[in-house]
């Protein structure tokens, strides 16, 4: 009966549970009285036992950097504003985050919408009061806390009007929603550790209404545990770690030629000229609007993304077990050299991202080959070719770019995921959950530096 109600995939213990504590609340004593009895209003109170309502205002704060410049990238030249769909929105935590973020970038409040939607109406009640304690602000930095709330009762602090203005609050279910009455409609939708409660069918149905919904240019935010859940049924991941952003697939069509890509175990030259279509790749200087830093203020969700605490360190090259033995085929330049070489490593990176996100495989691969010889140890420029060649169907290749990324860098956290889901469609159902263990525990302590105890 719940799950049929709310796609919740609860054991029976839980539900068991549940129905135990409303029974002593109403005073019933037959259980088959109170389940024969079973109102819309009493199933109402029973989920709220079973839902997890768990967040804090800026989570996961590379999400929001990056869906600011996919917004600032978007907006220009257009006249209708950015729409966004933050589902579940729990206590109004994540897209009250959301329009901070925008606010602290100098996105005018007229250039956004937010809808926020949520199953519990105890939790629609708290978004809508918009007053929080301090479980809510869990980041080092709380300059935000400072500008956009004031101090209330009991060390509690409710948001600012302005805020509040921005975010539409209302109660419903995904599953309910009419995905034709919104299809394309959203730009941006958040639907974070959700999937997480369903079960499979369940999955596939809540992830082709959230692609009903968002427009085909548009980017979702998923919870992390929950990317290969949306890779499996059309969506792509995006290149912005520790971000989970993914977009839809687009139609079909001919795979990109990688006549002068590195195949995985070839020797990579310390230096070589990097092939270039005439005026196909822009400077590696010069990655799109989409992918740089606002011109205005740091936003509250910057500042938390780029402390010390949390920002990720420039991917290293990982030590063989002598400590002596360098990647295969690879020379390793050494002092002012391996300096310079990693300076145009990372132009050549940032321009691969933004041409990859433009849909420009060829010389998004091109840009690779320029990272590699400038820093053949470069592991993102070999996930960056893995997603490449993923793109292009050819997921044995995909694998072994992967696996390179992951031998220069054990703690990479996106090629792990993606090589674990490899593991799932061949069948390797270990090999999967030990790569799935170790993107969890990377994922982890990430998290434990860039939160509080």
């Amino acid at each position: 009966m719940i799950r049929s109600a709310t796609g919740l995939n609860v054991s029976h213990a839980q539900a068991e549970r549940a129905i135990r504590q409303r029974m002593e609340r109403t005073g019933e004593v037959n259980r088959d009285h109170y389940l024969a009895a079973l109102s819309s209003r009493e199933m109402t109170e029973l989920v709220e036992l079973l839902v997890v309502p768990e967040s804090w205002m800026f989570r996961d704060p590379q999400a929001f950097q990056t869906a600011v410049g996919y917004v600032q990238g978007w907006l220009p030249g257009r006249t209708q504003p950015v729409r966004i769909l933050s589902v579940p929105c729990a206590g109004g935590e994540e897209p009250y985050s959301m329009a901070m973020a925008l606010f602290d970038a100098g996105v005018a409040p007229a250039a956004f919408t937010i809808d926020a939607v949520d199953l519990s109406p105890v939790c629609v009640a708290r978004a809508r009061a918009g007053i929080y304690g301090r479980n809510a602000f869990r980041s080092k930095d709380l300059a935000f806390r400072d500008k956009y709330f004031d101090a209330a009762d009991n060390d509690t602090y409710r948001i600012n009007d302005a805020v509040r203005a921005q975010v539409r609050i209302t109660q419903g279910n995904l599953l309910g929603m009419d995905a034709s009455v919104h299809a394309g409609y959203y730009n941006v939708i958040f639907c974070r550790n959700l999937l997480i409660y369903f079960d499979k069918p369940t999955t596939a149905n809540a992830i082709a209404r959230l692609s009903a919904m968002l427009d085909d240019d548009g980017v979702l935010f998923a919870g992390y545990a929950e990317v290969p859940s949306f890779t499996q049924h059309g969506f792509t991941p995006l290149p912005h770690r520790y971000a989970f952003a993914l977009k839809k697939d687009p139609a079909p069509a001919p795979a990109p030629r990688y006549a002068t890509l590195p195949r995985p175990g070839e020797t990579v030259p310390e230096r070589r000229a990097a092939p270039r279509a005439a005026g196909a790749m822009p400077s590696p200087a010069a990655p799109r609007q989409a992918q740089s830093a606002p011109s205005a203020p740091p936003s509250a969700a910057q500042r938390a993304a780029s402390s010390p605490a949390s920002t990720p360190s420039r991917p290293a090259a990982a030590p063989s077990p002598a400590g002596t033995r360098s990647a295969p085929g690879a020379v390793r330049p050494s002092g002012i050299a391996a300096h310079k070489g990693a300076g145009r490593a990372d132009a050549a990176i940032a321009s691969a991202r933004a041409l990859a996100d433009r849909g420009l495989h060829a010389q998004a691969a091109d840009a690779c080959q320029a990272a590699l010889a400038a820093d053949p140890h470069s592991a993102e420029a070999y996930f960056i070719l893995g997603m490449l060649r993923e793109q292009a169907r050819d997921a044995r290749e995909a694998e072994q770019y992967w696996r390179r990324c992951i031998y220069l860098q054990p703690d990479h956290y996106e090629a792990l995921c993606h090589l674990a889901l490899l593991a799932e469609q061949q069948g390797d159902a270990d090999g999967a959950a030990t790569l799935k263990a170790r993107a969890r525990r990377i994922y982890q302590r990430s998290n434990a530096t860039r939160t509080e105890p």
